[in-house]
């Protein structure tokens, strides 16, 4: 099992949203940024450390989301989502295709990987509530 973090990075009421490159796992598919978590790192550090090298900013943990078991066919992960905010840094694309800022409303509109989508529908329905 696959251990990731992954932010959903809010900024005027729109959400980050990454594409994978052509040549990573799952390519092209849209999903929420971060990655695998290290050996003696605990999940927060995971997030902050990856955000940092994928798109050169750096966040502020507001909390977190419900955690997410996929099997896709050839590996399984644990997706641990964080709401989060840009603490400081100037966005760079560094591993993905493209980054868009997007509003939530849009988010069905992209090809996303599937792991994701759980955390898509909790955001939403979340958000909705404390409007």
């Amino acid at each position: 099992m696959i251990h990731v973090a992954c932010a959903l990075i809010e900024k005027d009421n729109q959400l980050l949203i990454c594409q994978r490159s052509a040549e990573m796992k799952l390519p092209l598919k849209w999903e929420f940024p971060g990655g695998k978590q290290e050996e003696a790192e605990s999940l927060e550090e995971c997030l902050l450390r990856e955000v940092e090298e994928e798109l050169s900013l750096n966040v502020t943990i507001h909390k977190p989301l419900t955690k997410v078991e996929y099997h896709y066919p050839d590996f399984s992960l644990t997706l641990y989502p964080y709401l989060c905010s840009i603490k400081s840094g100037k966005l760079s694309v560094n591993e993905h295709e493209q980054v868009q800022w997007v509003d939530p409303v849009d988010l069905w509109k992209y090809d996303w990987a599937n792991a994701d989508l759980p955390i898509i529908e909790e955001y939403i329905r979340t958000t909705r509530e404390t409007i």
